[in-house]
């Protein structure tokens, strides 16, 4: 299979040159860039057919090979022991490529969804991580480099993605993962040797956007999604080809704190009051708008609608809520601008904006609002009762403003640009239809996006964190997980390379979701070959989804590679749930990973409940007898069944002396 992946990787490459048959390489390579040592790590791309090529190292390695007569070549050169920099020539006839800054060390590729995509400096106001203006400001890890793959979707592998190789500063440490770099950072403190570090996530995606077609189709569960993506090849091309049409805005290259500010779509006249509306399509707020006839949809979204205001509201200044707005926006009052936020992390922020009494005019008023998002959900989504307009002297006299809205889409977002349509006759209702959504959350669209593209570049391991967008079947997500991570290992072709992830933090999902099967299912995973997990239920954060300490994740994380792939003397798990032993009224529990010994949080052991045949379970009182815990419940005689934090958010009470905590768990297997 690795080599039918590389064939595609190299077919694409194809497909994408120009007719000069020019030397090209995928953008994996590029100065600063890490190779794995003592490997043969490949070198791939295309040149003219039938032309030499070669690749020279100054460490004293050279190789060359024929392009075959598509153009498309592959060479192994044999990377020494950690160290550097160093320099690697590509030839191919007359053209030569350069790649300078080159450091052998250990390479590492981090994923998952936005627990490993939230950077170093956060999501402010709401996603901070603890201990970041720190962090940041002692970046200057030249060992340490840092690549991040470019949000793409595609229904086929794709052969390159954008990104490129940067050293770590504070200026690049700050956008990265923050994960991904402590786990970086503790490996080059421990170890003293180059790290690289590629990340490729996206937010709200589940596992099979991660997993390919040919190992997807073999679940029964996806067959049916990847047949009709298969089917819908056509459309999707006819789609693409559709946006071709249009003019674009391209966001990729911008910082962070300029990405989304001022975008101009040509759509200013949008907010005017005297702006003709009557070709909109109507909308009930709030609700999210991939709940709506939009669907998946990423963009600029304007919404309208024209209120009357009593004449003894005029003269005072007014107050406006909207509500929460996903992900950023421009508000407008009679066509002048009263409020925005032009920033990610504003989410979840209500919006409260003050209209200037100037402003309000008797009878007809004219409320407009663009809308920007830029992945996950969009749209004005609060509560009904969060969309009104009052006087601030009478605030329980509001005008309410949930219901019906006008709408256009006036801008599609895909993989940091923005494609502007006109203003005039609903132009993306037009657009060709496609029986599967183009997005990152359909099965297959990241595999082939973002870790095709990286193949069979040479890599150490890979490190994961995600879980949260497949709470909704646990089961499914036992066979899903384990068979991704046989792709990805089977597709490299680098054997069972080691896979260490992340089990999911307390949260509170909600009464319909019971996100402790899917952490149980996480740490059944654990039979997975050469894997590991790193347990969080101690640094969670039961209202947020995004919890900030995420210097003990990866530092979690790095244990595991610490003592299973550079041998150190660690103690790198908490304690996991081995067997039971009922005796009498009570149940001892044994465990794995007790390290010198078991130990209580703070308060002691909680979260305990026993059950009796009647499958019906009760608090329990727990104590430590050595390395088990005993536990008891005075209303169950005989019991069969022990579990431990098991609910959406309950937190940790049992560690290991060293300090990492128990993963949640369950003894029996009963129907929920």
């Amino acid at each position: 299979m690795r080599t039918a992946v590389l064939q595609i990787a190299l077919t694409g490459i194809l497909l994408m040159m120009t007719q000069s048959n020019a030397l090209t390489l995928p953008a994996i390579f590029s100065d600063h860039m890490v190779l794995q040592q003592k490997c043969a790590a490949s070198f791939w791309g295309l040149a003219a057919p039938g032309e030499q090529v070669t690749v020279s190292a100054d460490w004293g390695k050279f190789l060359q090979t024929q392009a075959d007569p598509q153009g498309r070549w592959l060479l192994r050169l044999p990377t020494p022991h950690a160290g550097g920099p160093y320099r690697i020539t590509v030839r191919a006839g007359q053209e030569e490529k350069v790649f300078s800054d080159v450091l052998i060390g250990e390479v590492w590729l981090c994923s998952g969804q936005s627990n490993m995509e939230m950077p170093l400096m956060g999501w402010p106001p709401h996603d901070l991580i603890e201990g970041s203006e720190q962090a940041i400001r002692n970046a200057h890890l030249p060992m340490i480099r840092l690549f991040t793959v470019a949000h793409a979707v595609s229904d086929v592998p794709l052969s390159d993605c954008s990104g490129t190789w940067s050293p770590c500063t504070p200026e690049t440490a700050a956008t990265f993962s923050a994960t991904a770099f402590f786990f970086g950072r503790t490996l080059n403190e421990k170890l003293n040797i180059p790290i690289g570090l590629i990340h490729s996530s996206w937010g709200g995606t589940p596992a099979q956007s991660w997993t390919s077609a040919e190992f997807l189709q073999t679940m029964p569960d996806f067959k049916p999604i990847v047949e009709k993506i298969e089917q819908s090849r056509g459309t999707i091309e006819r789609y693409q080809q559709w946006l071709t049409q249009f003019p674009t805005l391209n966001v990729s290259d911008r910082t962070e704190e300029t990405r989304w500010l001022n975008l101009d779509f040509n759509d200013a006249a949008c907010c005017r009051p005297d702006f003709s509306d009557s070709e909109w399509r109507t909308m009930n707020l709030p609700v999210y708008w991939e709940q709506t006839e939009l669907g998946e949809f990423d963009g600029a979204v304007w919404f309208r609608k024209t209120i009357d205001i009593p004449a003894e509201w005029t003269g005072e200044d007014a107050v406006l809520e909207l509500g929460p707005i996903d992900d950023m926006d421009r508000t407008f009052f009679n066509g002048e601008l009263v409020g925005s936020h032009e920033k990610v992390g504003f989410w979840q922020t209500p919006r409260t904006y003050t209209i200037p009494a100037s402003l309000l005019r008797k009878g007809q008023n004219v409320i407009a609002v663009r809308c920007v998002d830029n992945l996950g959900g969009g749209g004005i989504f609060g509560k009904p009762e969060q969309l009104r307009l009052y006087l601030p002297s009478a605030p329980a006299k509001s005008l309410s403003l949930a219901g019906e809205w006008k709408y256009l889409t006036v801008a599609e977002f895909r993989s940091g640009i923005f494609y502007v349509f006109p203003l005039t006759g609903n132009t993306f209702q037009t657009h060709p239809k496609v029986p599967v959504q183009i997005s990152p959350y359909t099965s297959t669209f990241l595999y082939n996006a973002m870790i095709a593209p990286l193949i069979p570049y040479a890599i150490k391991g890979a490190i994961w964190y995600q879980g949260e967008a497949n709470t909704g079947n646990p089961r499914q997500y036992r066979n899903l997980f384990p068979l991704m991570i046989r792709n990805w290992r089977q597709d490299w072709g680098q054997g069972d390379f080691p896979f260490y992830y992340v089990q999911i933090a307390p949260w509170e999902y909600g009464d319909a979701t019971r996100s402790q099967e899917l952490r149980d299912v996480q740490r059944q995973c654990l039979d997975v070959p050469n894997s590991g997990m790193a347990v969080t239920l101690d640094i969670g954060h039961p209202q947020n989804i995004h919890p900030g300490n995420k210097l003990d994740v990866g530092k979690r994380l790095a244990l595991w590679a610490l003592a299973k792939d550079y041998k150190k003397k660690v103690t790198y798990s908490g304690p996991l749930y081995q067997r039971i032993r009922i005796q009498g009224d009570q149940i001892k529990v044994y465990f794995d990973h007790c390290g010198t010994g078991l130990a209580a949080g703070p308060s002691g052991l909680h979260h305990f409940e026993i059950a009796g045949a009647d499958h019906r379970f009760y608090p329990a009182q727990a104590s430590l007898s050595k390395n088990q815990v005993i536990v008891k419940a005075v209303k169950v005689k005989q019991p069969v069944a022990v579990r431990y934090a098991w609910s959406n958010t309950a937190d940790a009470s049992l560690f290991n002396k060293e300090g990492l905590p128990a993963s949640s768990f369950r003894s029996d297997d009963w129907p929920e």
